[in-house]
């Protein structure tokens, strides 16, 4: 799951952020609302949660809440303040946070309401994505190819290589290009490498290739990649 958390307090940050990594998602960490909100703009349906804080250099969180919603975004939002009156709690909330935490917090607090989010969410994400014959399982970050005579196998994959593959069984059989998958695996303040995802894909094909799957990414020459579950089926005997 990818996380955006907008929050300008460098300690609060990194400390939300490291969290979040440990627990497997991956976060996008942005300091002021005027960047967020381009950020929101252009690539906001790659998220599953938010977390704004209330006070930001630029637009205001709370000004970013009513932005969505003027737009009818559904993305679920954790509200992150200082401000602890009823009056402030009930503008956070009136203008689209679905949640409000008071500095200071817990960590395992800030975590308990992030999973509360995602049950309420509309867009909560079932244990396990299946496509055709593939299972991608979130409860344990495997993946399955199970077989017509009834046998399954199951390989472990890494936290990028999860992510990754998750991308592509969301878009089967359409071309994503290797900026999009770039914008997808990497937080936007992470050092960027040329190289980065096409090694990242040749790590993929390589764990998928322990369960007879390694075709089911195609490149497309000159243009990015394609997730072809029917090449699963010739695998498959």
């Amino acid at each position: 799951m990818k996380v955006l958390l907008v929050e300008d307090e460098p300690d609060l940050g990194a400390s939300i952020q490291r969290k979040l990594n440990q627990e497997r998602y991956i976060v996008d960490w942005i300091l002021d609302g005027d960047e967020a909100w381009t950020c929101l703009e252009s690539h906001w349906t790659e998220y599953t949660l938010a977390i704004f804080d209330w006070l930001l250099p630029g637009i205001s969180g709370l000004e970013l809440c009513k932005r969505l919603r003027v737009r009818g975004n559904c993305l679920p939002v954790l509200m992150l303040t200082a401000k602890d009156s009823m009056k402030d709690k009930v503008a956070g909330l009136d203008a689209g946070a679905d949640d409000y935490l008071v500095k200071p917090f817990g960590m395992a607090e800030l975590l308990a309401r992030l999973r509360a989010l995602q049950r309420r969410s509309p867009h909560f994400q079932s244990p396990q994505l299946q496509v055709g014959n593939l299972i991608l399982d979130y409860s344990n970050f495997t993946f399955a190819c199970e077989y017509p005579n009834g046998d399954k196998r199951v390989i472990s994959l890494t936290k990028k290589e999860f992510h990754l593959l998750e991308y592509f069984m969301k878009r089967p059989n359409t071309l994503v290009t290797r900026d999009q998958l770039l914008n997808h695996l990497y937080t936007f303040s992470a050092e960027r490498v040329s190289n980065v995802v096409a090694a990242q894909i040749r790590l993929l094909r390589r764990k998928l290739s322990e369960s007879g799957c390694d075709s089911l990414i195609e490149t497309v020459p000159s243009m990015g990649y394609r997730f072809n579950p029917s090449n699963a089926d010739s695998t498959v005997s």
